[in-house]
């Protein structure tokens, strides 16, 4: 479902829109596909902020661990 809204943009932005898109697509599906990869963008930055937050959590010990089995190998 679709909510009609009204937002006050520049007449600058406005043009660049109008340029953008052209006649074929309105304002309002551009706004809205622009909006629509910003949030999907976010979403994915949360979730590498969150996996990094892990793997960094981790780190420390996964590195003791890869050099414990190095230095067994290098004593062999």
């Amino acid at each position: 479902m679709k909510t009609k809204t009204s937002i006050t943009l520049s007449s600058e932005i406005l043009a660049r829109i109008d340029r953008a898109i052209g006649p074929e697509v309105s304002r309002s599906a551009f706004i809205e596909r622009v909006l629509s990869e910003y949030f999907r963008q976010k979403a994915r930055r949360q979730i590498h902020t969150r996996d990094l937050e892990f793997i960094n959590a981790a780190a420390d010990r996964l590195n003791s661990e890869a050099l414990d089995a190095l230095d067994y190998q290098a004593s062999q």
